[in-house]
């Protein structure tokens, strides 16, 4: 897939721009906090509707509009011309694909992939349980809508069950109903963030190896709350369970509270891993992902880089660049230009939420 243009409108501190993007490589280049980083999340938003960086939407709108608006033109390899476009209100999102209004986003779930290497992403391994599994949602939902479906109901009947608990002396009837569609649920996810988890940890493996030329191994390894992926043991557990949840007045069994972790060598990597150790395994998750989606959904996902290399060494920059599917679009932003050995790039100069494009270099 190509992201051939893309219009913003009132999003965050862009009040209006649109690129043409020519070739598979574009970098966006300015200073810290100018809105490189927006037109990223912009692009990566036409994925499932959701931002890497922010949980509320509403946080996208520019400050004092009500609207804000995503339109993008893809070349796509099941599609071919693809038109987007995305609205953003205080109450809520609508999609259009290609003049057709998208009403459910299971039917858009996977046909536009997008992945996000962000300096951030190292919070992946040194950060809160919460945020691993926000991003094991957000890829996992991205690929397949029964996941997000699972998802949402075991949500629904989490904030229903909780509520009860937290208004003290719940009924015993009125938990059982609620664990009655919590249950299957969990089960679901259960089993499949433990598929999702395996087949990202081979790939994670496997590029962490071309990342940095060694034969240690690295591996992900899922860590759920409640490890049997059945209804019927989690419906007994939450029974269980009823009088300890009422005196916490939480649901403390279930997906919500899962982990992962990564390793190198066998030892957990955000105590023992060295810093280049820690940010060779995020790069190789996000390439891990990017093969993932692919095999997944038959299209070639953009790959989003957020800043990414300038704290890597030389060697492991190039080895980056040299891991990274040659066929793949790659809209890249930093602070200053990418080495002259990695090839073309269409370069856009952004400042205080405006593009220019830069007329490339004649020799």
């Amino acid at each position: 897939m190509r992201l051939r243009k893309i219009t913003l409108r009132h999003f965050r501190n862009v009040g209006f721009a649109t690129l043409e993007l020519a070739g598979r490589q574009q970098f966006l280049l300015g200073g810290n906090g100018q809105g490189k980083t927006n037109l990223l999340e912009a692009a990566g938003f036409l994925t499932a509707l959701r931002s890497f960086r922010a949980t509320d939407s509403r946080l996208l709108i520019g400050h004092g509009q009500t609207v804000a608006a995503i339109a993008a033109e893809l070349d796509h390899e099941r599609q071919g011309p693809s038109h987007l476009t995305v609205k953003l209100r205080r109450d809520g999102k609508e999609l259009w694909c290609d003049q057709a209004r998208v009403t459910r986003l299971a039917d858009h779930l996977g046909r536009f992939p997008t992945v996000v290497f962000s300096s951030q992403d190292l919070r992946l391994v040194r950060g809160s349980p919460a945020g691993r599994r926000r991003w094991l949602d957000l890829t996992l939902a991205a690929m397949d809508a029964a996941y997000l479906h699972s998802l949402q109901t075991y949500a629904r009947a989490l904030a229903g069950r909780n509520a009860l608990l937290k208004a003290g002396r719940p009924v015993t009837a009125e938990l059982a109903a609620f664990e009655q569609l919590l249950a299957p649920a969990a089960a679901d996810l259960i089993a499949r963030r433990a598929a999702g988890l395996r087949e990202l940890g081979a790939g994670l493996a496997a590029a962490y190896g071309r990342l940095c030329e060694s034969a240690e191994p690295a591996a992900l390894a899922y860590a759920p709350n409640f490890p049997e992926p059945s209804a019927e043991a989690l419906l007994a557990r939450y029974a269980a369970g009823r009088d300890r949840d009422a005196q916490f007045r939480s649901t403390l069994t279930g997906p919500h509270r899962d982990d992962f972790h990564f390793s190198v060598r066998g030892t957990a990597a955000e105590d023992f891993a060295s810093e280049g150790q820690q940010r060779s395994l995020v790069l190789a998750l996000r390439l891990a992902q990017a093969a993932w989606c692919q095999a997944r959904s038959g299209v070639r996902p953009v790959l989003l880089a957020d800043d990414v290399l300038g704290e890597l060494d030389p060697a492991r920059r190039r080895r980056f660049w040299a891991a990274i599917d040659p066929e793949s679009q790659v809209i890249a932003t930093g602070t200053s230009l990418p080495e002259a050995a990695l090839g073309d790039w269409q370069v856009f100069v952004v400042a205080d939420g405006t593009f220019a494009e830069q007329p490339p270099a004649t020799g």
